[in-house]
């Protein structure tokens, strides 16, 4: 039945894209030999990656043998070595090849078996669509080895309906247009073309069927699709036909998770009375009819199984800090869809927002519209169940939802200053304290006039006086990046005339004091030079007085230059103060503290609140100063500013920037580590580590022991949350260890995970388990669980089944430890085991121990109390009563009714309490009823078993046991068992083969029972017998009837054809064929191949054939048919072939050949006798012919002459034909 819907599994696999299931690209590895010389001496496997190059490649072998490569550069491809097959090399291969986030999915299992044999190719379906009717599907057959010859089989055809010769080591087989006549089982068998001869096993079989016939079913679970372990579940499968069959299945393992049944009018249940962690997967259903037609597939349904909830994320959009009036968006992210979720918020007792099951897919949003100040507070998310079940309510996040108005505002001041002077600019500076995204300049006079800067520089031109006026600015953060702050103080630009200062009133004086003094010492030249030359004065003094005033005024000009330069040295010392700003603090981390002035070739000095001396200092370094503090920490906090001053001394100094307060932020939260299965792992395991977060893009790092031993990158396309998986393939002893994994955004680091301890077992012998004071404990109470191991200074673990990480964990100096678990309660119930390993050598763990059940109630489980082989036996046999319970380490006892004391006791040492009792007499009947006998104290109350009643048969005559409406029955009807007994006052119990207990018991007023079955299934086939005894003398009763075999099936079951005396025709003697089916009361037919119509009827199942002109041979089958249902006709039997024999005339016949075959090779010889005779003489007839042709061709020529040359003579021909040309026609 499984590989009647594979196909359709296979393709929905595939359109589903699970990604959960998401199907990874697999290696490919095949064989390369020296065939077809010798296949078997020089084997090379290839491993071939299918769409990266890589680093290491790795070849497995029965998942025990490993084989590492690393070739010299990165390739697609590499060779694995094995040399001649041998025994030790045949097994189980695969192959896997390095990524970048680990190892890959391994490759095909490749077979190799023993030199002679091609390896068994491995057949799948590949399907565009489920396969419907007109869908195409391609059929994919590997066979490891390149260059073969595919050939595709079908049953019922004896020539193969496909083949193909690929280049590569796989062919496909491509069905277009999928039609009904496509249906039935297909196989895949290889050889090699140069040996035709070597054949590979078939591949198994695989049964393609069109589906979609029917529509689809619907499948919903009862009383939910999440339930904690040991609840039970209903999945109810319901179609609109009645009469189907129903099948369910879990996408998660196809092969093993087929449930089938007989539907109950349109509908069915499949029912999960104790779930396990196991049982968890994407569920669905569909239908099929007699001749395995089936429905479209139902919709996919998930199933949760999990003693705790998973963990909810609570996120904000746009941010957690939102201006009034806004929308804001709280996304609830969880693993769990199809499951309600509710918000709440702090302080108030029910949830503000609902969203049921139905709108949940795993992450959904609450919407918060207009928010004011009344919507801030701390919200968090849970799951919302409307039906009842034990799981645990799983941790959650909190966020704090701030609403505000508006960022403060921040400072605006001018450089130089605020009056434009004639051809100067103005560099407005906007500042803040705080990183800013950008920085916006506005100015009053002009409302479209608007700047962005992002250091919060802005240059003023006044050019044409279009520059003064009131100016302010605002800002926004990189977190809210809608919301602009206040607007700062406004600042006044004014114009040249706009106000008088002292250096402007200064600089005027001096240039224009300078200028009258240069003109009088111009004009005081010239004079003195015309009067020399009008007066003619040669006098000294007077050129004395002329150089004198020159250098009065020249004085009087440098004097003038060295006011100006002091005013503008004066004006140079109000240096701009600078901008510090900084990078997030992280602790542990370096941070870098950047200090920005404005003029080159100045120096600059950190200052930190409370000291009085700079922190650091730095020189000439450009217009920005980096400084660095290697190393965050909490004495490293404080208020921050920063100075510059001049090169040379005395220093000229800055004021101080806006301090910078420096808070180390807290990291990232932990992110969620664990493994996806338990952390205790045999070798050889698949272990996969699960690193996740809740926040985006982010790359994670894997640490073994505090060592980083693998990253993973993030995955930018991919919105939501981020997660990591870690793989390893095969677990060995030496990869045990404590694990844990951060994650990082380029800026910002994670707190380590919560590290997860590796434990790799079967390395050390196991341990013992018990418990103290014992297995069954009442609630609220203490249990002790001792774990011995065998060597000292270990580390012990418990571990209980159903939870996905060990309970608890205990170093020990000495060989054992006690495990406490205080105030136990229901949930503390189930299967204990533990383990110890040692922590210095990667966590070599020991064999895990027996298992240990705890029972946490106030009474004890009732145990059940059978017999074997039965509890109806005959006199003198022997029998053995079993008591067994779920409570192991407890003695029992066994009583009997009407005995005051036990008849036996067995104390703890045996988990099951074995009571036998041999030669049964009289004495032995009776009810007999066990219970548990605890060897501690204990107030526990403790409850007796069933009561079994031990009947001994052979004191009373047998009854008679009839049916009605017959042996066989179709499901669904109702079938009545008749027993009828010779005495009065019986009591009368059905009985059932393979049963240890009766069926049923009556007490009729008659000598008859009536045992009515209604419904009955397929399951209530089987042979039944009844007994019954006296109710004066109870459980003593008679002889079993006779047997009677009851079949429940739409069709029943084939019979056997046999021929007598033989199969093989006799000259004049007829066979007989004989058909026997189970049941009686029935009609048998018998089919002859060939003919259309059944070839004889018979009631009592015997044909006779004749062989009449050879018409009898061929093959033959039987069926038949109850009177009691006309319509139903059983299944043929086995073919059986009548072949003819050689009697007298097929020895006439034989003769007959064999004079016809002498003669014919008589005249064989003779011919061949003559030819010989002939061949010899061939070569004298040849001579003497062409002798003869030479003088005819000679007597020819010499009469043509003689009639062409009428009265010339010649005395010879040669003489004759000197002067005549001759053309000759030869035959030849």
């Amino acid at each position: 039945m499984l590989r009647n819907f594979t196909l359709l599994l296979v393709c929905i696999w595939l359109s589903l894209g699970m990604t959960s299931m998401a199907v990874e690209s697999q290696p490919e590895l095949w064989i390369e030999s020296n065939y077809p010389q010798a296949p078997w001496e020089n084997i090379t496997l290839w491993c071939r990656s299918p769409s990266r190059v890589s680093s290491k490649f790795l070849l497995l072998k029965d998942n025990t043998q490993m084989t590492w490569i690393r070739p010299s550069y990165k390739t697609f491809q590499v060779s694995f070595f094995i040399g001649a097959l041998s025994e030790s090399k045949t097994g189980l291969y695969r192959c896997c090849y390095w990524k970048e986030k680990g190892w890959s999915k391994p490759s095909k299992i490749l077979e190799l078996e023993a030199p002679g044999q091609l390896p068994k190719p491995i057949f799948w379906i590949q399907a565009e669509t489920p396969p419907l009717r007109g869908c195409n599907v391609n059929i994919l057959c590997h066979g490891w080895l390149q260059d073969l010859v595919f050939m595709l089989f079908k049953e019922g055809y004896t020539e193969p309906v496909d083949y193909q010769v690929p280049t590569g080591t796989m062919a496909i087989f491509s069905i277009d247009n999928l039609a009904p006549e496509n249906e039935g089982v297909y196989i895949c068998r290889t050889h090699i073309q140069m040996l035709p001869t070597l054949w590979s096993e078939p591949s198994n079989p695989l049964k393609l069927v069109v589906a979609g016939l029917y529509p689809k079913p619907t499948l919903t679970a009862h009383p939910g699709p999440i339930l904690a372990p040991g609840e039970s579940l209903s999945l109810r499968c319901q179609g609109p036909i009645y009469g189907m069959t129903f099948a369910l299945m879990r996408l998660e393992d196809l092969k093993k998770s087929f449930n089938h049944k007989k539907a109950i009018k349109n509908e069915a249940y499949f029912y999960f009375r104790s779930l396990k962690i196991q049982d968890t997967g994407h569920y669905l259903c569909f239908y099929y009819d007699g001749s395995y037609r089936g429905s479209l597939l139902s919709g996919i349904l998930k199933i949760w199984v999990t003693d705790t909830f998973p963990k909810t994320w609570l996120l904000i959009r746009p941010s957690p800090v939102v201006q009034m009036g806004q929308n804001v968006s709280l996304r609830c992210r969880g693993l769990m869809d199809g499951v309600g979720l509710a918000l709440y918020k702090k302080g108030e007792e029910k949830p503000l927002q609902l969203l049921d099951a139905t709108s949940n897919t795993g992450s959904k949003s609450f919407l918060l519209k207009n928010v004011t100040y009344k919507d801030a507070g701390i919200y968090s998310c849970h799951y919302y169940l409307t039906w009842k079940t034990s799981i645990k309510m799983a941790t959650y996040n909190t966020v704090e939802l701030m609403v505000i108005d508006k960022p403060p505002k921040p400072s605006l001041s001018a450089w130089p200053s605020s009056v434009f002077k004639a051809g100067k600019t103005i560099t407005l500076q906007c500042r803040v304290s705080h990183p800013v995204l950008e920085f916006s300049l506005e100015w009053k006079e002009r409302e479209t006039f608007q700047k962005f800067s992002v250091d919060g520089n802005f240059i003023i031109t006044n050019t044409e006086g279009q520059g003064t006026g009131t100016y302010s600015c605002s800002y926004r953060i990189k977190a809210y990046p809608n919301i602009w702050s206040h607007r700062s103080e406004p600042l006044k630009l004014v114009g040249p005339a706009g106000t008088l200062t002292w250096n402007s009133i200064l600089n005027e004086a001096l240039r224009m004091s300078l200028i009258v003094q240069l003109v009088s010492l111009l004009w005081l030249v010239l004079w003195i030079h015309w009067k020399c030359r009008t007066l003619r004065l040669r006098e000294p003094w007077l050129l004395g007085t002329a150089q004198g005033v020159a250098m009065f005024f020249i004085l009087m000009a440098l004097l003038c230059c060295g006011l100006c330069n002091g005013a503008l040295a004066e004006e140079i010392d109000i240096l701009p103060k600078p901008v510090i700003s900084a990078s997030l603090p992280i602790r542990g981390q370096k941070l870098q503290i950047r200090c920005k002035g404005w003029l080159e070739g100045l120096g600059f000095a950190l200052y930190k609140k409370g000291e009085q001396e700079p922190v650091q200092q730095l020189g000439a370094v450009g217009r920005e100063a980096v400084f660095t503090i290697q190393r965050m920490e909490d004495k490293e906090e404080g208020n921050y500013s920063c100075r510059t001053h001049t090169e040379m001394q005395p220093f000229k100094w800055s004021a101080s920037s806006e301090p910078l307060e420096l808070v180390i932020k807290e990291m990232y939260p932990k992110p969620f580590f664990k493994t996806w299965a338990s952390p205790v792992v045999t070798p050889g395991s698949r272990v996969t580590f699960n690193c996740s977060t809740s926040h985006e893009h982010m790359s994670f790092f894997l640490y073994k022991d505090d060592n980083e031993i693998a990253s993973s990158d993030p995955a930018s396309g991919n919105p939501g949350a981020s997660e990591a998986h870690f793989l390893i393939i095969s677990v060995g002893t030496g990869d045990g260890g404590n694990y844990s994994c951060r994650y990082y955004d380029f800026s910002i680091w994670s707190e380590p995970s919560d590290p997860v301890e590796l434990i790799v077992t079967e390395f050390y012998p196991k341990p013992t388990l018990l418990a103290q004071p014992g297995p069954v404990v009442l609630p609220g109470k203490n249990v002790t669980l001792h774990c011995q191991g065998i060597f000292r200074d270990m580390r012990f673990a418990l571990l209980q089944e159903g939870t996905h990480a060990p309970l608890q964990f205990q170093s020990a100096s000495g060989t054992s430890v006690d495990f406490l678990l205080q105030t136990v309660g229901a949930e503390d119930s189930g299967n204990y085991s533990c383990i110890y390993y040692e922590t210095t050598m990667s966590n070599r763990g020991s064999y895990l121990s027996s298992p240990l059940m705890i029972w946490v109630t106030d009474i004890f489980p009732r145990p059940w109390l059978s017999a074997e082989p039965s509890s109806v036996v005959t006199m003198g046999q022997n029998v053995t009563l079993w008591c067994q319970g779920p409570v192991h380490g407890v003695g029992y006892i066994l009583h009997k009714e009407g005995e005051a004391t036990p008849m036996q006791l067995w104390g703890s040492t045996s988990n099951e309490g074995t009571f036998s009792i041999t030669n049964i007499s009289g004495a032995s009947i009776g009810r007999y009823s066990c219970c548990y006998h605890p060897d501690w104290m204990s107030t526990i109350k403790i409850q007796p078993s069933n009561t079994l009643e031990l009947i001994v048969t052979g004191l009373l005559p047998k009854p008679s046991l009839l049916v009605q409406p017959g042996p066989m029955v179709a499901p669904g009807e109702n079938m009545t068992l008749q027993c009828q007994g010779e005495l009065p006052d019986s009591t009368f119990v059905l009985l059932k083969e393979g049963t240890q207990h009766p069926l049923e018991q009556q007490k009729p007023s008659g000598y008859r029972a009536d045992f009515w079955m209604p419904v009955v299934r397929d399951q209530d086939s089987g042979i039944y017998s009844c007994v019954y005894y006296l109710d004066s003398a109870p459980l003593a009763a008679s002889n079993h009837s006779n047997s009677l075999e009851i079949w429940v099936t739409d069709k029943p079951p084939k019979p056997s054809l046999s021929a007598w005396p033989s199969t093989v025709f006799k000259l004049g003697k007829d066979i007989t064929l004989q058909c026997r089916g189970p049941l009686p009361g029935v009609e048998f037919v018998l089919e002859h191949d060939g003919e259309e119509a059944p070839q004889q009827f018979s009631e009592d199942g015997d044909f006779v054939i004749n062989n009449v002109e050879g018409k009898g041979i061929g093959n033959y089958s039987c069926s038949y048919r109850l009177q009691a249902y006309p319509d139903i006709w059983s299944e043929p039997s086995d073919a059986l072939e009548l072949v003819g024999a050689a009697g007298p005339a097929a020895q006439e016949c034989t003769v007959g050949n064999i004079v016809r075959s002498t003669l014919i090779i008589v005249v064989l010889v003779a011919l061949g006798i003559v030819l010989a005779i002939e061949w010899k003489k061939w070569p004298q007839f040849q001579t003497r012919d062409s002798e003869t042709d030479g003088r005819d061709q000679a007597i020819v020529l010499e009469e043509c002459n003689q009639e062409g040359e009428a009265g010339t003579t010649t005395n010879s021909p040669s003489s004759a034909s000197q002067g005549l040309s001759v053309e000759l026609t030869v035959p030849i």
